[in-house]
């Protein structure tokens, strides 16, 4: 038989509520940190969706004049969106030809695997970028573009 604690007056304390008063605190604590944590995810899912504008090719400030496959291109803008449901957009704006600017637009779907996104091009293939808060980059073909949200 086990003993009851006793108050000063010699009667036994009831052991319940004070279990209980816990019970409750630890479910408190429980409810609040599964809410964080899913504040916490869904903030990391949204938080890459936007319009990012580009800033950089191959290190070299918007607009630039880079090389690629023995051409010579004479970026003027960009821009690069990722939508929450897995697709996104590059648009650029670049002329080949001294005095004639061309626009290409591509869509892509992603998939995402931490700060990573991994995208397959409609009509082309996959390349792969990086997340780091408001800056994303994409190396595509070695050439390698920064974007700012």
């Amino acid at each position: 038989m086990k003993a009851k604690p006793y108050d000063s007056n010699g009667k036994g304390q009831r052991l319940t509520r004070p279990l209980f008063q816990l019970c409750l605190l630890l479910l408190g604590i429980a409810v609040v940190w599964v809410a964080g944590q899913q504040n916490i995810k869904a903030a990391s899912e949204t938080s890459l969706a936007g319009n990012y504008t580009l800033v950089s090719v191959d290190g070299n400030k918007v607009p630039c004049i880079v090389q690629h496959g023995g051409a010579t291109l004479n970026v003027k803008s960009g821009g690069f969106t990722i939508n929450a449901e897995g697709t996104c957009s590059s648009r650029m704006v670049f002329s080949v030809i001294p005095g004639k600017e061309a626009s290409r637009e591509v869509k892509a779907t992603y998939t995402r695997q931490g700060p990573k996104l991994t995208m397959k091009w409609e009509g082309a293939g996959t390349t792969s970028g990086t997340l780091e808060g408001d800056k994303f980059t994409m190396n595509n073909e070695g050439m390698i573009f920064v974007y700012r949200k």
